[in-house]
């Protein structure tokens, strides 16, 4: 039976370690800032920050190119003789990568690209749980792998604040008069995902402490999330005694893992720092 072998875009946040650890290749998204274009994971988050503290020039982020995938899809297919691919692509409604896979493996039938919906902490809890099941289920086939995909495609939740609206406001994904009166009146816009979309459902109100506690007790029971794992989405400089006030409320709700999934370059180029975001699966 044909290995199947994972790739995702780092657009899912997985640390090197764990994408090694469940045998997912990833495939770099890119960030460019200061005249230069750079590969997501390649440099510290911090820089692109304090780059865009000091310049007030927002990083911009882009997807895969189909050169990024042809080269990891030759360099496995050339290792693995006998292996297929399963592409687990971050959400096609946001960004280019699903697309220029598919042309990366077009007439390949031993590649198959599948839209996650889901981008970050969710995109990687189902690359993790397709990871899974291939362990559990070595003599699966790609199809059988894809099925398991879709299942948790449709079961998947997430959502997350933005740490810092000025992010948004920069890149003009929210108008300035929104931006002023979500910051006179302390608003913190929730975005969720949608269909693969990232849309602001509603808006908390209060310090950011105040709302990530409340999201924290109302989301995963409000979702029916199921409680043998959860996924917290930070960005660099969220609290670390409100994660461990977050944790407990988690454990609390009967959570048997806990997973902390710190965002790479690309979602943290519009959440700016100190973001907070809660992924898992409707039970």
């Amino acid at each position: 039976m044909s290995r199947i072998l994972l790739v995702a875009e780092s657009g899912c946040d997985l640390t090197p370690e764990l994408a090694k650890e469940n045998g997912v290749t990833i495939v770099p998204m890119h960030v460019t800032f200061g005249g230069e274009t750079l590969d997501d994971g390649a440099f510290p988050v911090s820089r692109m920050f304090e780059h865009y503290q000091t310049t007030r020039d927002l990083p911009r982020t882009s997807g895969c190119t189909p050169h990024d995938f042809e080269v990891v899809f030759e360099r496995l297919l050339a290792e693995h003789p006998d292996a297929q691919i399963l592409h687990l692509a971050y959400s096609a409604c946001t960004t280019c990568s699903m697309h220029s896979a598919i042309l990366a493996a077009e007439g390949n039938e031993r590649i198959l690209s599948i839209d996650t919906k889901s981008v970050t902490a969710g995109q990687g809890a189902i690359v993790l749980r397709v990871a899974a099941f291939l362990r559990e289920h070595p003599e699966a086939t790609l199809e059988e792998a894809a099925d398991c995909a879709r299942n948790a495609i449709e079961a998947v939740r997430m959502a997350f604040f933005p740490g810092d609206l000025d992010y948004l406001r920069a890149g003009g994904r929210v108008s300035n008069a929104a931006y002023l009166g979500a910051k006179i009146l302390g608003l913190h816009p929730l975005i969720e995902i949608d269909n693969g979309k990232l849309i602001s459902t509603k808006k908390y109100r209060g310090s950011m402490a105040r709302v990530v506690r409340k999201l924290a007790g109302e989301y995963a029971l409000q979702q029916g999330l199921d409680r043998k794992e959860i996924y917290l989405i930070y960005g660099q400089g969220l609290d670390e005694a409100l994660r461990g006030e977050v944790e407990e409320i988690m454990r609390g709700q009967g959570f048997a893992q806990i997973h902390w999934v710190e965002t790479g370059c690309v979602i943290a180029a519009h959440s700016g720092p100190g973001a907070f975001g809660i992924a898992g699966f409707a039970g």
